[in-house]
Formats: C-alpha cells, structure tokens, sequence
C-alpha cells in the first residue's frame, strides 16, 4: 500500500519505518525541515533499540522517504496516518490543536477516497472531531478511523512488528477491510486485529495507560507500608505476582513513572471525565500518590546527611525515565535533580543516552560524567533513577574507592540487601529495611 504518516515523532518515525518493513511505499511528513534533510540523510532523530537498522534499510531500498510537502505525500496515500502531538493543556486536557489543525488542511487536499487514521493518542469524541474538521472542505468521500497504539519505548520495534493486539475503530466496512489487510502481517501468530467503534478505541488506549499507572502506583504505595511496617516489598511483590489474576508485571516499586505517555494519558483521561460530571477518584489519588513518590529518595538522604545537603556532590545515575530510551519527558531524575540543587548540593550526572537532552534542559546546572564510575569521583554519595542494565553489576571495590561516602541510594532496587552488606555500602532502597555498615 502507500502510506502517509502525518508527525515524524517517536509515534510517527516508529510507524512509518515499521509499516515500509512489510513492503509498504510510506512517506512521512514534518514541518521541520532540518529534521527532514536529516532524515533523508539517514540520521535517526530518536533512540530506540532496533530501529535504526529497519529505518536505514528502508531509506536505502527506497520504502521509506520524508517531506515537508503535505500535499505530494497524500497525493497517492490509501491511508494517512495522523501521529501528531496531543500536549496536556494547563488543565489536563489534551491538545488537539495540531490533530485537527491538519485535518482542516486535508479537507482541502483529498482528491478522491482515503482513509484518516488517528494514531496519536486522543479523547473520547476525536474521530467525530477530526472528521468534521476535514469536512469543512472536502468534497470528496473519506473515513476517519482510530487506530491508537500501544508502543513501549524501549520495545516499541516489537510492539508495533509483533503486537499483542491491534485495536481499531471504524463503523466503515469500506475502512475495515483496508486497514485489516494492512495489519495481517503483522499478526500471522494469531494475535487478534480487535474492531470496535471509534469512541471505544479512543477510550481503550486511555484505559489501558490508566490501568498500568495505577497498577505502579498501588505497588509504590504498598513499597512505602513496608518500610514502616518492616516488610520486604521484594517477597511481597512476589507472593502476590504469582496470582495469574494480578500477573508478575507492573509490580516493581520504584520513584513513579514518567515518560511521555501514563503522566499525560491519566491526565487527560481524568479531565475528559469531569467534562461529562464523571468522578475519577482513583485516577486523581494515582496522580497525586504518583507526584509525590518521584523525590520519595529525598527524605532518605536527607536522614543520612542529617538534614544537611548543602555543598554535597550527589552522582546520578540514569536521567531517562526508563532504560532503552532517551524520553526524560516526566522523569522522576530531573525532580529529584531539581530539589537537590535547591537544596545546596551539586549534581553529577550518567546515562548511557539521554544526557544530550537533559543538558539542553539544565544548561549548565549540572555536570556529565564520561561513564558510571567518573561521575562517583569524589561524590557523597549514589542516587540511582533509571534501572539501566548496565547499572546492574558494577565494580563495587572501584565504587567504593571514589565515594567519598559508601552510600547508594536506589530508587529501582538494582541490588539485594546481602550483597550490599557484604560490599560494606550504606543502602537506602525503596520498600526495604535499611542496610547500615
């Protein structure tokens, strides 16, 4: 088929790439046209694991091609694609600006039948939206399909290859068939092509990123009683992932979530349903719990250095919301970053892939280490934010040689309590009894 992918951000890059990978002609479309020349060179705006191979492969035979001409990439599109920012506005709602700011140009533009999908993720009532917007001016038939996705960042080459589901929206059978013969490829294992109207699709991604924020979250919470209890959020965690009623997933505690999606999908899925005087209680406590979990390491270091922070150097390790990724779009480093700096200290900061982006954020504020271990040189003590393989089976002796302080603080419970007594660290971890040495 020939495609036309709308945004060239992780959604749309991804998208498109892994939609050429089938055999499909898909051009891809953004206004910026620096990002576009880069493109067309080869160069990989993002990070995610696997993606450049697929994307090189398909510029190089010519699957895979990048404007910034709207009007040229639909011009011989079956399908467009729509992958554009939906931003949280200042109350929580998102914003369809961009969304329906090209669906009003392809009013204009649609020449003859086509369909509209909407990728990125949006509001219950979007597909009704966007298809008024396109109708202002169109005069010739075309169908607005929802088709959201489901794209871990990290996995996100998988995911779209080999998904779990592929969820669409449409009460078109003319669109139905068009774009079930475009997923078939992707599910020869079996997994289901589910459709369903266009308003239900919309609400299963909110639904779905709403479900596995507040399954975190309610582990984070169970995370803290231990501590005060005297539990151990580890044996915990295992005794209740082994219900297949709850499943092993989702259950590590941790400093929150962050990322481009749950902070912003819970949002928004709370605000539409105020809008129709739906209360979303849980919803509300998951943002708030959420909020606060993200520096709940603060208060730990602050008991170590006995209130005093003031003119210590703290190493960082990990800035990327996740491992596999460079997003530190709501990463619990940049707020825990942020009060150790009010607080007087210095920060050093390492991370295989998003140090770029948080430099261009923090201008200055903070510094950057080579690797792991140069950021510790002369450092009171180790914060750990983001569970990096890498971070997994360090040098302890060397560690230990460049802290000032054997102390690691670690908001992802890389290391279990008997190997930290045995290296002889200070190590405060999330849900767990305190090793003191």
């Amino acid at each position: 088929m020939n495609i036309a992918v709308v945004g060239t951000g992780y959604v749309g890059l991804v998208t498109g790439t892994c939609l050429a990978e089938t055999g499909n002609h898909v051009i891809c479309v953004d206004i910026d046209a620096a990002k576009v020349e880069k493109m067309r060179n080869g160069i990989i705006p993002i990070y995610e694991p696997h993606l450049d191979v697929l994307f090189e492969r398909n510029i190089k035979q010519g699957r895979l091609q990048f404007t910034t001409n709207l009007e040229q990439a639909i011009e011989k599109a079956q399908i467009i694609f729509l992958a554009l920012p939906t931003p949280p506005g200042e109350d929580g709602s998102a914003d369809l600006s961009y969304v329906l700011g090209v669906a009003k140009q392809l009013g204009g533009l649609l020449k003859e039948y086509k369909i509209v999908v909407d990728k990125s993720t949006v509001p219950v009532g979007t597909a009704e939206k966007v298809h008024a917007a396109i109708a202002e001016n169109c005069k010739t038939e075309f169908d607005v399909v929802s088709n959201p996705e489901f794209l871990r960042e990290g996995f996100a080459v998988d995911d779209f290859l080999k998904p779990d589901r592929v969820v669409i929206g449409t009460s078109s059978e003319r669109a139905r068939k068009l774009m079930e013969e475009l997923y078939k490829p992707y599910v020869r294992q079996g997994n289901p092509i589910i459709f369903m109207d266009e308003k239900s699709a919309e609400l299963t991604k909110y639904a779905a990123n709403a479900f596995l924020a507040t399954k975190i979250t309610f582990m984070n919470e169970i995370a803290n009683l231990c501590e005060k209890v005297g539990a151990d959020v580890d044996k915990v965690r295992i005794g209740i992932g082994s219900d297949d009623r709850i499943g092993k997933r989702f259950l590590f505690p941790g400093i929150g979530y962050g990322g481009s999606c749950f902070p912003k999908d819970v949002q928004a899925l709370a605000r539409s349903a105020s809008e129709v005087n739906q209360e979303m209680r849980i919803l509300e406590a998951v943002m708030s719990i959420n909020e606060k979990q993200k520096t709940i390491i603060l208060p730990k270091l602050n008991k170590f250095f006995e209130g005093n922070l003031k003119g210590k150097k703290i190493a960082i390790w990990g800035l990327a919301f996740k491992p596999d990724t460079d997003d530190i779009r709501e990463a619990p480093a940049l707020y825990i970053i942020n009060e150790l700096l009010k607080a007087g200290a210095s920060v050093s900061a390492y991370d295989p892939e998003a140090m770029d982006n948080v430099s261009r954020l923090l201008n200055g504020k903070i510094e950057f280490g080579m690797d792991e271990y140069s950021v510790l040189n002369g450092a009171d003590a180790l914060v750990i934010c983001t569970e990096w393989s890498l971070f997994r089976t360090p040098d302890f002796a060397r560690m230990k040689g460049l802290l000032k302080n054997a102390a690691i603080f670690d908001g992802r419970n890389l290391y279990g309590l008997d190997q930290m007594e045995e290296n002889g660290f200070y190590y405060a971890s999330i849900g767990r009894a305190v090793v003191v040495n």
